[in-house]
């Protein structure tokens, strides 16, 4: 298989190994795209991520914008000139020229055998609910929350 170029979107410990794959398997992650650094811990200093270190750790440009609505994020989204983007866990919805600018367009791995549990958390509300069954998908992205073909 050819290598893609790709972005990758993701922020915490659960999005770490699929990034992980995405490298092992020879892919060219042009920039990486996680949530900014948070207050956290005793002294509550801000705290990268911890896709954002990973990316750091392997020299991945990393990218933390407030919001992807802006039309200057936009461009500089645009301008990467991706074959597709790779979506988990990122912590914000996708607004349609970022879904639109890759190739191929935008994945999203997600937690839950959707519809169920779209949104955050998807794991711990399957496990608060019950669930006797629960899984991973993924789907190519569209502008609402966790829908998609």
């Amino acid at each position: 298989m050819d290598s893609l170029r790709l972005a990758f979107m993701g922020t915490p410990d659960f999005a770490v190994p699929v990034l992980a794959e995405i490298l092992a398997a020879g892919h060219e992650v042009v920039a990486v795209y996680s949530q900014p650094p948070r207050k956290a811990g005793r002294g509550l200093a801000e705290q990268p991520s911890p896709v954002h270190r990973f990316a750091e750790e392997h020299g991945i440009p990393v990218f933390t914008p407030v919001s992807l609505k802006g039309e200057e994020e936009q461009q500089a989204f645009a301008s990467l000139d991706l074959d597709a983007a790779v979506v988990v866990a990122y912590g914000l919805l996708l607004p349609k020229p970022v879904l639109e600018a890759p190739e191929f367009g935008c994945l999203n791995l997600h937690a839950s055998l959707l519809p169920r549990w779209r949104g955050a958390a998807p794991i711990q509300r399957a496990i608060m609910a019950g669930d006797k069954e629960t899984g991973v998908m993924v789907m190519q992205m569209e502008e609402g929350l966790d829908t998609g073909p």
